[in-house]
């Protein structure tokens, strides 16, 4: 890892190649954006959606998300534009990437105990998943990504003299938390992180597929409900490459020495940009009810677009 980010310090892309890489990532950046707000818009637009824990957890996975890929980009064009920063920014740039990539998984784990529940203890389901309890799950989300990574600061803090934080690095997590320490707790609390939403989603999607067996009546809801599911293992497979983000730049590095920043930005766009897509669309454009709304949304705003544009012509 070190050596990877050594090499990382020492090649840089020319200007056109550089230039190419930051637009096709800022024009990513703005469609996904673009896409993302559309979604939150359409749920604080209809108060339908406030009462729902299934659309609160939904629209705070949307969120999280677009702070992480605007975090991740900013990280990005950053060594591009600037190559070096402050610590101390660069401190505070890993740490929200690092908060955002672990509430994703956890989320993904309260969306499917919401349909598991909503499936097999349906006469429950409005006494268990109140929209109170949602909102403490989220702060449970947040506290549970939060605690691990903020030790770290900690160590960095007790461990760094003063005049390291006056320092610039190139913006990489190994630059800024460098105890060997730290990256062995971070590497067991992944793994247990992991383990643990995994078998979770395991747990509710088996009891569901049950439940579809038992049950006679509803077949419809509860195979939506058990694709609902497999569709969050799918998103958190896909998540679990930002844990092997660095593992695999090094692997590949060391195969193609000659095309680190290749292998860097094509990592980047495959492990970070592109799991951001599945969100909106999977849980937005999916959901019959949300997909309405969302429909309607774009209509009225284009409506108002074309509205203003003949009054202007006028």
């Amino acid at each position: 890892m070190n050596s990877t980010a050594g090499s990382q310090v020492l090649l840089r892309d020319t200007f056109p190649t550089a230039f190419a890489k930051n637009l096709i990532l800022v024009m990513v950046w703005f469609c996904l954006s673009y896409i993302n707000g559309s979604v939150v818009a359409t749920f604080f637009s209809n108060q339908t959606f406030y009462q729902d824990p299934r659309y609160i957890l939904f629209i705070h996975m949307v969120i999280n998300d677009a702070v992480l890929l605007t975090v991740s980009v900013t990280m990005t064009l950053v060594s591009y534009i600037f190559y070096k920063i402050s610590v101390s920014i660069c401190a505070g740039l890993v740490l929200v990437a690092s908060f955002t990539t672990h509430n994703t998984p956890v989320n993904l784990a309260g969306m499917a105990i919401e349909r598991y529940i909503a499936v097999c203890h349906p006469l429950r389901h409005a006494q268990i998943c109140t929209v109170r309890r949602t909102y403490i799950l989220i702060g449970f989300i947040w506290f549970f990504s939060f605690v691990p990574d903020i030790t770290d600061l900690f160590v960095m803090l007790a461990k760094e003299p003063l005049s390291f934080f006056y320092t610039s690095v190139f913006c990489l997590r190994q630059n800024v938390f460098k105890e060997p320490v730290l990256l062995y707790r971070r590497d067991v609390f992944d793994v247990f992180y992991f383990s643990l939403v995994f078998l979770m989603l395991i747990y509710t999607y088996l009891r569901v597929l049950l439940a579809a067996r038992a049950m006679s009546t509803d077949k419809t809801s509860i195979q939506r409900a058990r694709n609902t599911i497999l569709l969050h293992g799918g998103q958190l497979l896909i998540c679990m490459l930002s844990y092997f983000y660095s593992s695999i730049e090094m692997f590949l590095s060391i195969i193609f020495p000659v095309n680190i920043t290749e292998i860097r930005y094509a990592n980047f766009l495959i492990v970070f940009i592109a799991p951001r897509f599945l969100s909106p669309i999977i849980y937005g454009v999916r959901d019959q009810k949300f997909r309405k709304y969302l429909k309607r949304y774009f209509f009225i705003c284009r409506h108002k677009v074309h509205t203003k544009v003949e009054n202007h012509e006028e």
